[in-house]
């Protein structure tokens, strides 16, 4: 039996707005077992951004519990979290957040350097064997495309062996066929790797890449399937 590295519990986010509060989570209980590729799909303010955003440490709930890989985030401190989201967990986001002035091995290297781990040369080349951007290692953001900048960025969040990959709209900046490229990519770090990932879109090609689909609907998870 596969070890649960996700476990959500009655998880709700309130936020306050001025006058009024928004519930953009709403008792959200949630089980994902190791090595699962699962897309979570709904329209833009169903709460599938702030599911993630929580389950990556990123936000705190309002209340309810959320366990990865045995450990609650909600009882650790902010330092807990911070070696938590940089040893554990990857992310990908619709904005690739590269750093302009670093050419791609450096972009794809600074976790490592952050976390005080000599990046292995090696390795590396062989991640971006995989992501086809091997050719492109010196180069700057600004030198490539769309597609080829999000390949880095999905480097980057690999570089330090996650277990777990979060990502929040990956192709929501790339045309339909940048968009294509990388959910197979996605789904060949999946199946090369053996990594855990939640990817949020709202496009349904994209999502029907993953082994399970999660539709929400109004902060609730209103459907799953295989």
């Amino acid at each position: 039996m596969k070890t649960k590295i996700i476990v959500t519990k009655d998880l709700v986010k309130i936020y306050d707005m001025g006058t009024k509060s928004v519930c953009a989570l709403n008792g959200v209980n949630l089980s994902v077992e190791e090595s699962e590729f699962i897309s979570i799909m709904g329209t833009s303010g169903c709460g599938k951004s702030t599911l993630l955003h929580i389950l990556g440490g990123l936000d705190k709930p309002s209340s309810g519990s959320v366990e990865i890989a045995g450990k609650a985030l909600d009882l650790m401190s902010d330092k807990e979290l911070s070696v938590m989201r940089r040893d554990y967990i990857g992310f990908v986001f619709q904005k690739f957040n590269l750093i302009n002035e670093l050419n791609v091995f450096e972009n794809i290297t600074l976790p490592m350097l952050l976390a005080g781990k000599k990046p292995d040369e090696t390795k590396i080349m062989e991640l971006c064997e995989t992501l086809g951007i091997s050719d492109r290692i010196d180069h700057t953001p600004l030198e490539l495309s769309g597609g080829q900048q999000q390949r880095v960025a999905i480097a980057r969040a690999l570089a330090n062996d996650p277990s777990l990959i979060l990502c929040d709209e990956p192709t929501g900046n790339l045309d339909h066929s940048s968009s294509n490229e990388v959910v197979e990519l996605l789904k060949t770090v999946h199946d090369k790797y053996c990594k855990t990932i939640l990817l949020v879109t709202h496009d349904s090609n994209v999502a029907s890449v993953a082994d399970r689909i999660i539709t929400m609907d109004d902060g609730q998870i209103n459907e799953c399937s295989d």
